[in-house]
Protein backbone atom coordinates (compact mmCIF):
# COMPACT_ATOMS: atom_id res chain seq x y z
CA UNK A 1 0.00 0.00 0.00
CA UNK A 2 1.45 3.27 -1.23
CA UNK A 3 2.01 5.87 1.67
CA UNK A 4 -0.77 8.86 1.92
CA UNK A 5 0.66 11.93 1.68
CA UNK A 6 0.41 13.94 5.25
CA UNK A 7 -2.33 17.16 5.07
CA UNK A 8 -0.36 19.16 7.68
CA UNK A 9 2.87 18.61 5.94
CA UNK A 10 1.33 19.58 3.08
CA UNK A 11 0.33 23.02 4.11
CA UNK A 12 3.20 23.69 5.99
CA UNK A 13 4.99 23.16 2.39
CA UNK A 14 2.44 25.09 0.32
CA UNK A 15 2.52 27.88 3.04
CA UNK A 16 6.28 27.78 3.00
CA UNK A 17 6.49 28.37 -0.66
CA UNK A 18 4.09 31.45 -0.54
CA UNK A 19 6.11 32.97 1.73
CA UNK A 20 9.17 32.20 -0.14
CA UNK A 21 7.68 33.31 -3.67
CA UNK A 22 6.46 36.54 -2.15
CA UNK A 23 9.45 37.91 -0.24
CA UNK A 24 11.41 37.33 -3.63
CA UNK A 25 8.49 38.91 -5.35
CA UNK A 26 9.38 41.63 -3.27
CA UNK A 27 13.30 41.54 -3.42
CA UNK A 28 12.63 42.02 -7.48
CA UNK A 29 10.59 44.72 -7.36
CA UNK A 30 13.21 46.59 -4.91
CA UNK A 31 15.40 45.60 -7.51
CA UNK A 32 13.67 47.02 -10.11
CA UNK A 33 12.91 49.95 -8.29
CA UNK A 34 16.66 50.33 -7.47
CA UNK A 35 17.74 49.78 -11.08
CA UNK A 36 15.05 52.71 -12.70
CA UNK A 37 16.41 55.00 -10.29
CA UNK A 38 19.74 54.41 -11.24
CA UNK A 39 18.73 54.62 -14.64
CA UNK A 40 17.50 58.06 -14.41
CA UNK A 41 20.67 59.17 -12.73
CA UNK A 42 22.93 58.01 -15.26
CA UNK A 43 24.57 60.78 -16.23
CA UNK A 44 26.02 61.10 -12.94
CA UNK A 45 26.34 57.59 -12.08
CA UNK A 46 28.25 56.90 -15.53
CA UNK A 47 31.00 59.32 -14.67
CA UNK A 48 31.46 58.19 -11.41
CA UNK A 49 31.89 54.49 -12.02
CA UNK A 50 34.23 55.92 -15.20
CA UNK A 51 36.28 58.05 -12.30
CA UNK A 52 36.65 55.10 -9.92
CA UNK A 53 37.97 52.75 -11.93
CA UNK A 54 40.42 55.72 -13.67
CA UNK A 55 41.08 55.87 -9.85
CA UNK A 56 41.83 52.19 -9.12
CA UNK A 57 44.35 52.51 -11.85
CA UNK A 58 46.29 55.54 -10.49
CA UNK A 59 45.97 54.30 -6.71
CA UNK A 60 49.36 52.87 -6.67
CA UNK A 61 51.43 55.37 -7.56
CA UNK A 62 49.57 58.29 -5.45
CA UNK A 63 50.02 55.76 -2.71
CA UNK A 64 53.54 55.73 -2.92
CA UNK A 65 53.89 59.57 -3.07
CA UNK A 66 51.82 59.75 -0.65
CA UNK A 67 53.58 56.84 1.97
CA UNK A 68 57.22 59.13 0.65
CA UNK A 69 56.09 62.27 2.35
CA UNK A 70 54.41 64.15 -0.77
CA UNK A 71 50.98 66.12 0.78
CA UNK A 72 47.54 64.32 -0.53
CA UNK A 73 46.48 67.20 -2.71
CA UNK A 74 49.76 67.44 -4.05
CA UNK A 75 50.69 63.59 -4.72
CA UNK A 76 46.60 63.62 -6.96
CA UNK A 77 47.60 66.58 -8.36
CA UNK A 78 50.85 64.91 -10.22
CA UNK A 79 49.23 61.42 -11.02
CA UNK A 80 46.29 63.30 -12.10
CA UNK A 81 48.38 65.25 -15.09
CA UNK A 82 50.91 62.02 -15.75
CA UNK A 83 47.80 60.41 -16.12
CA UNK A 84 47.08 63.15 -18.56
CA UNK A 85 49.93 63.32 -20.57
CA UNK A 86 50.36 59.39 -20.61
CA UNK A 87 46.91 59.18 -22.72
CA UNK A 88 47.27 62.21 -24.88
CA UNK A 89 51.00 60.46 -25.63
CA UNK A 90 49.37 57.57 -26.22
CA UNK A 91 46.46 59.26 -28.57
CA UNK A 92 49.83 61.12 -30.27
CA UNK A 93 51.45 57.84 -30.64
CA UNK A 94 48.33 56.63 -32.84
CA UNK A 95 47.31 59.66 -34.86
CA UNK A 96 50.90 61.33 -36.04
CA UNK A 97 52.33 58.05 -37.73
CA UNK A 98 48.85 57.74 -39.34
CA UNK A 99 49.01 60.91 -40.21
CA UNK A 100 52.85 60.80 -41.63
CA UNK A 101 51.64 58.35 -43.75
CA UNK A 102 48.01 59.12 -44.75
CA UNK A 103 49.33 59.61 -48.04
CA UNK A 104 50.73 56.04 -48.54
CA UNK A 105 47.23 54.62 -46.87
CA UNK A 106 45.27 56.71 -49.32
CA UNK A 107 47.16 55.74 -52.74
CA UNK A 108 46.58 51.75 -50.91
CA UNK A 109 42.97 52.44 -50.81
CA UNK A 110 42.62 53.81 -54.47
CA UNK A 111 44.91 51.20 -55.93
CA UNK A 112 42.86 48.83 -53.98
CA UNK A 113 39.49 49.83 -55.46
CA UNK A 114 41.16 49.56 -58.85
CA UNK A 115 42.24 46.20 -58.40
CA UNK A 116 38.54 44.99 -56.71
CA UNK A 117 37.14 46.55 -60.23
CA UNK A 118 39.73 45.00 -62.46
CA UNK A 119 38.82 41.53 -60.28
CA UNK A 120 35.03 42.28 -60.80
CA UNK A 121 35.54 42.96 -64.47
CA UNK A 122 37.68 39.50 -64.81
CA UNK A 123 35.97 36.09 -65.18
CA UNK A 124 33.94 34.22 -63.21
CA UNK A 125 32.35 37.57 -62.45
CA UNK A 126 32.40 39.35 -65.25
CA UNK A 127 30.64 42.50 -64.10
CA UNK A 128 31.39 45.29 -67.17
CA UNK A 129 31.90 48.60 -66.53
CA UNK A 130 28.55 49.76 -67.24
CA UNK A 131 27.29 48.02 -64.19
CA UNK A 132 29.62 48.79 -62.02
CA UNK A 133 29.23 52.49 -63.33
CA UNK A 134 24.93 51.30 -62.60
CA UNK A 135 25.87 50.36 -59.63
CA UNK A 136 27.43 53.37 -58.05
CA UNK A 137 24.83 55.64 -59.65
CA UNK A 138 22.08 53.24 -57.84
CA UNK A 139 24.08 53.53 -54.84
CA UNK A 140 24.46 57.37 -54.72
CA UNK A 141 20.57 57.91 -55.44
CA UNK A 142 19.83 55.78 -52.73
CA UNK A 143 22.32 57.76 -50.60
CA UNK A 144 20.23 61.08 -51.84
CA UNK A 145 16.97 59.44 -51.00
CA UNK A 146 18.45 58.75 -47.06
CA UNK A 147 19.59 62.08 -46.49
CA UNK A 148 17.90 63.14 -43.41
CA UNK A 149 18.36 59.96 -41.78
CA UNK A 150 22.49 60.38 -42.85
CA UNK A 151 21.84 63.86 -41.03
CA UNK A 152 19.89 62.45 -38.22
CA UNK A 153 22.65 59.87 -37.70
CA UNK A 154 25.20 62.47 -37.62
CA UNK A 155 23.52 65.07 -35.23
CA UNK A 156 22.89 61.86 -32.92
CA UNK A 157 26.43 60.58 -33.29
CA UNK A 158 27.97 64.50 -32.46
CA UNK A 159 25.80 64.43 -29.57
CA UNK A 160 27.32 61.14 -28.47
CA UNK A 161 30.93 62.12 -29.05
CA UNK A 162 30.08 66.06 -27.20
CA UNK A 163 28.64 63.57 -24.28
CA UNK A 164 31.62 61.27 -24.20
CA UNK A 165 33.85 64.47 -24.02
CA UNK A 166 31.76 65.45 -20.87
CA UNK A 167 31.94 62.26 -19.24
CA UNK A 168 35.32 61.99 -19.77
CA UNK A 169 36.36 65.44 -18.49
CA UNK A 170 33.90 64.92 -14.96
CA UNK A 171 35.50 61.03 -14.77
CA UNK A 172 39.05 63.03 -15.05
CA UNK A 173 37.69 65.78 -12.13
CA UNK A 174 36.52 62.62 -10.25
CA UNK A 175 39.47 60.71 -10.34
CA UNK A 176 41.43 63.82 -9.14
CA UNK A 177 39.11 64.12 -5.84
CA UNK A 178 38.97 60.62 -5.04
CA UNK A 179 42.62 60.32 -5.18
CA UNK A 180 43.23 63.01 -3.05
CA UNK A 181 40.15 62.40 -0.70
CA UNK A 182 39.81 58.93 -1.11
CA UNK A 183 41.56 57.58 2.17
CA UNK A 184 39.37 60.25 4.58
CA UNK A 185 36.18 58.15 2.83
CA UNK A 186 35.86 54.98 5.00
CA UNK A 187 36.10 57.15 8.09
CA UNK A 188 33.52 59.89 7.51
CA UNK A 189 31.49 56.96 6.21
CA UNK A 190 31.38 55.06 9.61
CA UNK A 191 30.63 58.20 11.25
CA UNK A 192 27.55 58.76 9.34
CA UNK A 193 26.58 55.39 9.82
CA UNK A 194 24.42 54.67 12.90
CA UNK A 195 24.93 50.70 14.65
CA UNK A 196 26.02 47.82 12.74
CA UNK A 197 26.21 49.68 9.31
CA UNK A 198 29.12 51.43 10.58
CA UNK A 199 31.05 48.35 10.25
CA UNK A 200 29.18 46.15 7.65
CA UNK A 201 29.05 49.31 4.65
CA UNK A 202 32.58 50.15 5.15
CA UNK A 203 33.91 46.84 5.55
CA UNK A 204 31.81 45.80 2.20
CA UNK A 205 33.48 49.11 0.54
CA UNK A 206 36.81 48.18 0.95
CA UNK A 207 36.57 44.67 0.12
CA UNK A 208 34.56 45.88 -3.37
CA UNK A 209 37.35 48.71 -3.42
CA UNK A 210 39.97 45.83 -4.09
CA UNK A 211 37.99 43.54 -6.33
CA UNK A 212 37.56 46.97 -9.13
CA UNK A 213 41.60 47.34 -8.57
CA UNK A 214 41.68 43.22 -9.56
CA UNK A 215 39.50 43.99 -12.23
CA UNK A 216 41.38 47.02 -13.72
CA UNK A 217 44.68 45.05 -13.66
CA UNK A 218 43.54 42.06 -15.76
CA UNK A 219 42.17 44.06 -18.13
CA UNK A 220 44.88 45.62 -18.78
CA UNK A 221 47.21 42.59 -18.31
CA UNK A 222 44.81 41.00 -21.07
CA UNK A 223 44.93 43.89 -23.42
CA UNK A 224 48.62 43.74 -23.11
CA UNK A 225 48.94 39.99 -24.45
CA UNK A 226 46.16 40.56 -27.29
CA UNK A 227 48.72 43.62 -28.13
CA UNK A 228 51.80 41.79 -28.02
CA UNK A 229 50.96 38.49 -30.12
CA UNK A 230 48.76 41.09 -32.69
CA UNK A 231 52.04 43.52 -32.89
CA UNK A 232 54.07 40.39 -33.25
CA UNK A 233 51.78 39.08 -36.11
CA UNK A 234 51.69 42.43 -38.05
CA UNK A 235 55.79 42.79 -37.74
CA UNK A 236 56.11 39.20 -38.85
CA UNK A 237 53.86 40.43 -42.30
CA UNK A 238 55.74 43.40 -42.74
CA UNK A 239 52.22 45.75 -42.17
CA UNK A 240 53.18 49.32 -41.52
CA UNK A 241 51.88 51.12 -38.36
CA UNK A 242 52.64 48.45 -36.29
CA UNK A 243 53.11 50.23 -33.22
CA UNK A 244 50.18 51.99 -33.39
CA UNK A 245 47.93 49.50 -34.49
CA UNK A 246 49.36 47.51 -31.17
CA UNK A 247 48.77 50.81 -28.66
CA UNK A 248 45.28 50.66 -30.19
CA UNK A 249 44.60 46.85 -29.52
CA UNK A 250 45.59 47.44 -26.00
CA UNK A 251 43.11 50.55 -25.42
CA UNK A 252 40.62 49.03 -26.93
CA UNK A 253 40.51 46.05 -24.84
CA UNK A 254 38.74 47.99 -22.03
CA UNK A 255 35.70 48.58 -24.30
CA UNK A 256 34.40 44.65 -25.15
CA UNK A 257 33.39 43.85 -28.64
CA UNK A 258 33.49 46.62 -30.03
CA UNK A 259 37.03 47.50 -29.25
CA UNK A 260 38.32 44.39 -30.80
CA UNK A 261 36.26 44.95 -33.93
CA UNK A 262 37.28 48.57 -34.38
CA UNK A 263 41.10 47.46 -33.76
CA UNK A 264 41.00 44.44 -35.80
CA UNK A 265 38.76 46.27 -38.63
CA UNK A 266 41.62 48.56 -38.98
CA UNK A 267 44.70 46.56 -38.77
CA UNK A 268 43.27 44.42 -41.32
CA UNK A 269 42.27 48.03 -43.64
CA UNK A 270 45.56 48.74 -43.34
CA UNK A 271 47.17 45.21 -43.94
CA UNK A 272 45.28 44.63 -47.44
CA UNK A 273 45.92 48.50 -48.55
CA UNK A 274 49.38 47.92 -48.08
CA UNK A 275 50.53 44.32 -48.44
CA UNK A 276 47.49 43.06 -50.39
CA UNK A 277 44.21 40.97 -49.47
CA UNK A 278 46.83 37.91 -48.78
CA UNK A 279 48.43 39.26 -46.11
CA UNK A 280 45.20 40.71 -44.60
CA UNK A 281 43.44 37.75 -44.63
CA UNK A 282 46.23 36.04 -42.73
CA UNK A 283 45.95 39.46 -40.53
CA UNK A 284 42.11 38.28 -39.98
CA UNK A 285 42.96 34.90 -39.09
CA UNK A 286 45.56 36.21 -36.50
CA UNK A 287 43.27 38.34 -34.98
CA UNK A 288 40.26 35.43 -35.26
CA UNK A 289 42.57 33.42 -32.82
CA UNK A 290 44.09 35.88 -30.36
CA UNK A 291 40.56 37.20 -29.85
CA UNK A 292 39.32 33.60 -29.47
CA UNK A 293 42.11 33.02 -26.79
CA UNK A 294 41.42 36.00 -25.01
CA UNK A 295 37.91 35.53 -24.88
CA UNK A 296 37.58 31.97 -24.40
CA UNK A 297 41.25 31.33 -22.64
CA UNK A 298 42.98 34.07 -21.42
CA UNK A 299 40.39 36.48 -19.83
CA UNK A 300 38.28 34.30 -18.20
CA UNK A 301 41.39 32.36 -16.30
CA UNK A 302 43.16 35.86 -15.70
CA UNK A 303 40.46 37.27 -14.09
CA UNK A 304 38.76 34.84 -12.29
CA UNK A 305 42.05 34.55 -10.46
CA UNK A 306 41.97 37.87 -9.95
CA UNK A 307 38.69 38.19 -9.06
CA UNK A 308 37.51 35.26 -7.40
CA UNK A 309 34.93 34.12 -9.55
CA UNK A 310 34.89 30.79 -12.37
CA UNK A 311 35.74 31.04 -15.64
CA UNK A 312 32.22 30.19 -16.68
CA UNK A 313 30.94 32.91 -14.52
CA UNK A 314 32.95 35.44 -16.08
CA UNK A 315 31.86 34.20 -19.63
CA UNK A 316 28.26 34.02 -18.30
CA UNK A 317 28.44 37.95 -17.00
CA UNK A 318 29.59 39.27 -20.02
CA UNK A 319 27.09 37.41 -22.22
CA UNK A 320 24.02 38.36 -20.52
CA UNK A 321 25.33 41.99 -19.52
CA UNK A 322 26.21 42.65 -23.25
CA UNK A 323 22.62 41.22 -24.18
CA UNK A 324 21.09 43.33 -21.40
CA UNK A 325 22.91 47.08 -21.67
CA UNK A 326 25.01 46.45 -25.12
CA UNK A 327 28.55 47.93 -24.59
CA UNK A 328 28.09 49.42 -21.47
CA UNK A 329 26.49 46.33 -19.95
CA UNK A 330 29.39 44.12 -21.17
CA UNK A 331 31.94 46.82 -19.81
CA UNK A 332 30.53 46.80 -16.37
CA UNK A 333 29.26 43.03 -16.21
CA UNK A 334 32.38 41.23 -14.73
CA UNK A 335 33.13 43.87 -12.12
CA UNK A 336 29.96 44.32 -11.22
CA UNK A 337 29.11 40.36 -11.22
CA UNK A 338 32.44 40.57 -9.01
CA UNK A 339 30.81 43.11 -6.36
CA UNK A 340 27.59 41.19 -6.08
CA UNK A 341 30.24 38.42 -5.50
CA UNK A 342 31.76 40.38 -2.50
CA UNK A 343 28.24 41.47 -1.31
CA UNK A 344 26.94 37.89 -0.77
CA UNK A 345 30.11 36.43 0.23
CA UNK A 346 30.40 38.93 3.26
CA UNK A 347 26.41 38.28 3.82
CA UNK A 348 27.39 34.43 4.48
CA UNK A 349 29.92 34.96 6.91
CA UNK A 350 27.60 37.40 9.15
CA UNK A 351 24.77 35.04 8.48
CA UNK A 352 27.15 31.47 9.07
CA UNK A 353 27.16 29.86 12.48
CA UNK A 354 30.81 30.17 14.24
CA UNK A 355 32.78 26.88 13.81
CA UNK A 356 31.66 24.32 17.13
CA UNK A 357 35.05 23.31 19.42
CA UNK A 358 34.91 20.12 20.65
CA UNK A 359 32.97 19.98 24.03
CA UNK A 360 35.71 17.59 25.82
CA UNK A 361 39.06 18.57 24.27
CA UNK A 362 41.81 16.14 25.63
CA UNK A 363 43.59 16.83 28.28
CA UNK A 364 47.45 18.01 27.93
CA UNK A 365 48.93 15.31 29.94
CA UNK A 366 52.77 16.75 29.53
CA UNK A 367 51.11 20.28 30.94
CA UNK A 368 49.75 18.52 34.21
CA UNK A 369 52.93 15.76 34.69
Amino acid sequence: MSPTLSPARTRAALRTTARVSAESLLVLAMLAVALWILGRMWSIVWPLIVGLLLTTLTWPVTRFLRRHGWRPALAASTVTVLFLLVATGIAALIAVPVASQSGELTDGVVEGIQKLREWAAGPPLNIGVDEITGAVDSAMARVQDSVGSMVSTVATGLSTVVSGLITAVLAVFLMFFFLKDGPRFLPWLTRQLPGRLATDVPTVAARSWETLGSFVRSQALVGLIDAFFIGLGLWILGVPLVLPLAVLTFVSAFVPIVGALFAGFVAVLIALVSNGPTDALIVLAIIVVVQQLEGNVFQPIIQSRGLGLHAAVVLLAVTLGGSLAGIVGSLLAVPVTALLSVVWNYVREQLSDPPEEPENAAPNVGAAS
